[in-house]
Order: C-alpha cells, then structure tokens, then sequence
C-alpha cells in the first residue's frame, strides 16, 4: 500500500480537529485536553489501554458525549457543511441466532419507514445489492443476521455505514469477532474504500498487528493524547512501551 505521509499542516486540506477535549463525569476525568486531527484519506488507529477513553471520544464526535473544548470540521470543497457525514460502525453488536431478520429486512428497517414484514420494493432492493456491493458483499442479502459469521456482520455494518458514502468512518474494534484471515481481508477492503471515496477512517483497536503496513497515523491515548504519528514512531515510543509492556518488564 501507498502510504500518503503523515501530514502535520491542516491547511487547504480536508480535516477533522478536537481541540482541547476534556469529559468530565461526576469526580471523574474521563478526557483532559485533548487534540488530534484526522485528514480526509487517511487511515488513524486509536490505541490505548482499556479506560483510556477511546470510546468516549468517538462518541464525542458522533455527539452522544457531552463535552468542554472545541470539535470542528473544514474541507475545501464542502463550505457550506458546518458538520462532516459519519459513517459509524459499532463494536460487535449481537443479534438472535434464531431471529428471521434478513441483511435486507436490516437495510429496510434502517433506511426506510416502510415495515420490513411488508416486503421490499424493487428499487430498494436494487439499492441494497448496490450497497453490499461497495463490500463485495450481494450474496449475503437474504441471510439472517443471527447467522453471519464475525466477518459477514462487519461486512454488512459497513455497508450501512457507507450508505451514503459518508466524509468520516469510524469503526469501534473492527476486528472483535474476526478471525486473522478476516482481519487482512477487511484491512484490505477499507483501504479501497478510502482510496474510492477519498474519505478518512477513524478505528479503535487493540490489534496492532497490521497497523504498520495500513494505518497512516496512530494516536495513542489515556485519557489525553501521549503520542502520535506513523505507526513505527507511535509503537516503538516510550509511551507505548510504558502502557503496554509494562507487566512484562516487572516480570
């Protein structure tokens, strides 16, 4: 993969800033100042601990968080949006093994007022191939939910996701759920996606694996940004050896 380089100037250029975020929860700091920016075609991992507050950023940017500080978006080809379209995939949701909900009575339910019971019309399922399609995904259409495999699921949600095509995806722990050929595979899929869509990806996890060959940025956080940058000057930080190899130094 073609990396683009890590880019420090924000200007002319599609982009995501958090200024100085902080969540405060009774007594409790959850988030203190913290900033990072995310550009449009690149890929960002953000990493920590468990507790570090990964989850409560991204529901700050998707605005389920109430927040101090400042979250803006500018692109040069969008001054009239005040506010970028996200694309949010959840971590592992479940769904009943023996539900009857299909993938298209799942589009239908989500994307429409009309009761999935009822059918669907032609058009959309025209629609729902053609978004399944963006993750090589058709054949999956009349499968029930509670039967797909992790990587079918993810598959699924991200084509929800995509639809519309959005400025940002966030994905919170892509890779629960996914076996290792899956998690290449997927790497695989949202690196054509964000090169198709020129859109910037946002992801949480906890596998470091293939951050080196895919990822353009990682941020590394407990509960304010430590370090950030390519993947080899993030994971070969002090900072991250301190948070994650910590245990096995005292050994």
């Amino acid at each position: 993969m073609n990396q683009r380089p890590y880019k420090r100037d924000c200007s002319d250029a599609c982009c995501l800033k958090l200024q100085n975020i902080c969540v405060r929860i009774g007594n409790e700091t959850i988030l203190e100042n913290l900033s990072f920016h995310l550009h449009c075609g690149e890929m960002t991992a953000l990493i920590g601990p468990n507790g570090a507050g990964k989850s409560t950023i991204l529901k700050a940017i998707l605005g389920q968080q109430e927040y101090e500080g400042v979250i803006s978006f500018s692109s040069p080809g969008l001054r009239h949006r005040r506010s970028p379209r996200i694309g949010y995939v959840p971590q592992s949701p479940t769904f009943d093994p023996g539900d009857p909900l299909s993938v298209a009575d799942l589009f239908v339910c989500c994307q429409t007022s009309h009761p999935a019971f009822l059918g669907h019309r032609k058009a959309m399922r025209e629609h729902i191939l053609e978004s399944l399609g963006k993750v090589k995904a058709q054949e999956l259409i009349d499968k029930r939910v509670g039967a797909l495999s992790g990587g079918e699921l993810q598959r699924v949600l991200l084509a929800l996701a995509l639809d519309p095509v959005p400025n940002i995806l966030i994905l919170d722990e892509p890779f629960s759920g996914v076996d290792v050929t899956g998690n290449e595979e997927l790497m695989e899929m949202l690196n054509t996606i964000r090169q198709n869509y020129d859109l910037s990806i946002l992801m949480t996890t906890h596998d470091f694996s293939t951050l080196r060959k895919h990822a353009d940025q990682v941020i590394l956080v407990d509960r304010t940004v430590l370090q950030t940058g390519t993947p080899e000057r993030v994971l070969s930080s002090n900072e991250f050896s301190q948070l994650f190899h910590r245990k096995e130094d005292t050994q």
